[in-house]
């Protein structure tokens, strides 16, 4: 059975690059943006645009740690190379924008090794579908009442 999923999506905030860069950048301030999907990050590390940080995140009703090493793209976005043993994962992510005629254009990509047994059975469907659509309600609208106008 395969392991691995990407999760790929691309959205859209009517605003300025600038402005979606510095609050998705932000993360020590991310539980106060997106409650909902972080609980606390700690950067323990910072070697100019890298980071390596300790997170409580939140999903599927449940509180995880994650180990992140990431870079920040200046004015791009990020990539990050995320950990989490508790729940079992371990994740390749990229966040970057770009500039649109209407404002940003987010597009994003999670590619997650799923490397509990029986999270593989349902990890499809739970992950691929569920994760994508809280992530939008958590985090792109929170961004979107925050930022457009």
């Amino acid at each position: 059975m395969k392991k691995d999923i990407t999760l790929h999506a691309k959205w859209l905030i009517k605003a300025p690059l600038t402005e979606v860069f510095n609050i998705m950048t932000d993360f020590e301030k991310f539980p106060l943006h997106f409650p909902k999907v972080a609980e606390s990050i700690q950067i323990v590390k910072r070697e100019g645009n890298y980071l390596k940080m300790n997170a409580t995140v939140k999903s599927f009703g449940q509180k995880f740690p994650v180990k992140m090493k990431t870079e920040i793209i200046p004015l791009k976005g990020f990539i990050s190379d995320n950990e989490s043993p508790k729940f079992g994962t371990s994740g390749h992510e990229e966040l970057l924008l770009s500039l649109s005629k209407e404002g940003t254009m987010i597009n994003y990509t999670y590619q997650v090794a799923i490397h509990k047994r029986w999270l593989r059975i349902v990890a499809g469907p739970l992950i691929g579908w569920f994760s994508m659509k809280y992530w939008q309600k958590a985090v792109i609208d929170e961004l979107r009442k925050r930022l457009e106008k």
